[in-house]
C-alpha cells in the first residue's frame, strides 16, 4: 500500500511499524540495539518515534528514543534501508506549531537521529485553537527544506483532518498523507467510521498506535495480581473487567490458530479499513520475532467477525 500516491514513500518490508517509545526507557541502549537488529533481520523497515519520548520519565527531557536510534543508525549503517517516522508537538503548547518552532524541532530531531532527513514527520497532536491553514503552512515549511519526505497527522479528528487536506490543496502545500491515531480491539473511538471513510477514499493509510493496548491484548493481564507484571500494569485496571469477554474470544482464536494473543490482535488490526500497518513496541528480540510473525497470520472471516463483535 502506498502512503500517498503523490507525496509519500511506499510501505517497505513487512506491514508492521516498530514503536520506539521504549528505547531509552524500558529498553536500555543494548536492549534497544538487540530489538532493532531483530526487527531488521525479520524484514521490518519502518520505525516510529517522537521528540517527546520519554519526557515523562524522571530525569528525562524528551529525545531519548531518538538519541538511541541515532546511535543504532550510526553503528549499523542501516539508515538508508529504513523508513524513519518521528513527531513533534507534545513538548509544550500550540506555540510549537509556529513555523520557526517546527523547523527548530525538526533540526533537533535530525541531530539526535544522526540523519539529514526523515521519511515521515508528524504533527503529534492537534491544537484546535489554531487555524488549520496555519498548521498546514508550518509543516509545509518543514517539507520545503527537503529534510522531510512526507507529512502525517496524529490524534486528529475527522473534521480537522478534512480541514487540513482542504487547506493543503488550497495552498498547494504538502498534505498530511498518513494518520496515526489510537486504535485496537479494545479502543476504537479515535478511528471511527468518518475517519475510516476519509482514509480509504483519500488513500491515507492509518498507522495505529497502542496496537496491543499497552500490553493488555497480549493476554497477560487478567487479574489484579497481574498488574505488577509491568510498569504499564496500572493502565490495565479498568480493562481487566471490561476486556474479559474479548479475551475469552481471543483465547478461542488462539486455540484455533496456534498463534499468540499478540499475533491475533495485530492480525485483526492489519485488515481493518484503511490500516496500512499497526505500530507495536518490543523490549527484547524474542518479542520482536513474535510480533513480526503476526504479519504471516491470516484470520478467516468468521474469526475476524467474532473479534470485531466482542
Amino acid at each position: 500500500m502506498s502512503l500517498n500516491p503523490a507525496a509519500a514513500p511506499a510501505i517497505a518490508g513487512i506491514p508492521l511499524v516498530l514503536g520506539g517509545n521504549v528505547f531509552g526507557m524500558t529498553a536500555d541502549e543494548d536492549a534497544s540495539f538487540a530489538v532493532l537488529d531483530a526487527f531488521y533481520a525479520a524484514g521490518g523497515r519502518m520505525i516510529d518515534t517522537a521528540d517527546v519520548y520519554s519526557a515523562w520519565v524522571p530525569g528525562h527531557k524528551g529525545g531519548e528514543s531518538e538519541t538511541v536510534l541515532g546511535k543504532w543508525f550510526a553503528a549499523s549503517g542501516k539508515r538508508a534501508e529504513m523508513r524513519l517516522h518521528t513527531k513533534t508537538g507534545m513538548l509544550g503548547g500550540s506555540e510549537l506549531y509556529q513555523p520557526a518552532r517546527v523547523l527548530a524541532s525538526l533540526d533537533a530531531s535530525l541531530e539526535r537521529l544522526q540523519t539529514d532527513y526523515v521519511d515521515l514527520y508528524y504533527a503529534h497532536r492537534d491544537y484546535e485553537e489554531l487555524a488549520m491553514a496555519d498548521i498546514v503552512t508550518a509543516f509545509d515549511g518543514a517539507a520545503k527544506t527537503g529534510r522531510v519526505r512526507a507529512l502525517g497527522a496524529s490524534n486528529f479528528t475527522a473534521g480537522r483532518l478534512s480541514e487540513a487536506l482542504d487547506a493543503a490543496q488550497q495552498q498547494a502545500a504538502m498534505p498530511f498523507s498518513v494518520l496515526q491515531n489510537e486504535y485496537n480491539l479494545v479502543a476504537r473511538a479515535a478511528y471511527g467510521p468518518d475517519l475510516q471513510r476519509i482514509c480509504t477514499e483519500r488513500s491515507i493509510p492509518m498507522l495505529p498506535f497502542y496496537g496491543l493496548a499497552s500490553g493488555f491484548l497480549t493476554g497477560k493481564y487478567r487479574t489484579e495480581a497481574d498488574l505488577a507484571k509491568s510498569v504499564r500494569g496500572t493502565r490495565m485496571t479498568t480493562l481487566i473487567e471490561t476486556g474479559k469477554p474479548l479475551l475469552a474470544v481471543m483465547d478461542d482464536v488462539v486455540r484455533e490458530t496456534g498463534a499468540t494473543h499478540a499475533q491475533v490482535a495485530l492480525a485483526w488490526l492489519r485488515v481493518q479499513p484503511g490500516i496500512g500497518a499497526p505500530i507495536a513496541s518490543a523490549t527484547s528480540a524474542a518479542q520482536v520475532k513474535e510480533l513480526c510473525a503476526s504479519t504471516a497470520l491470516h484470520l478467516n472471516a468468521e474469526q475476524l467477525a467474532r473479534l470485531s463483535a466482542a
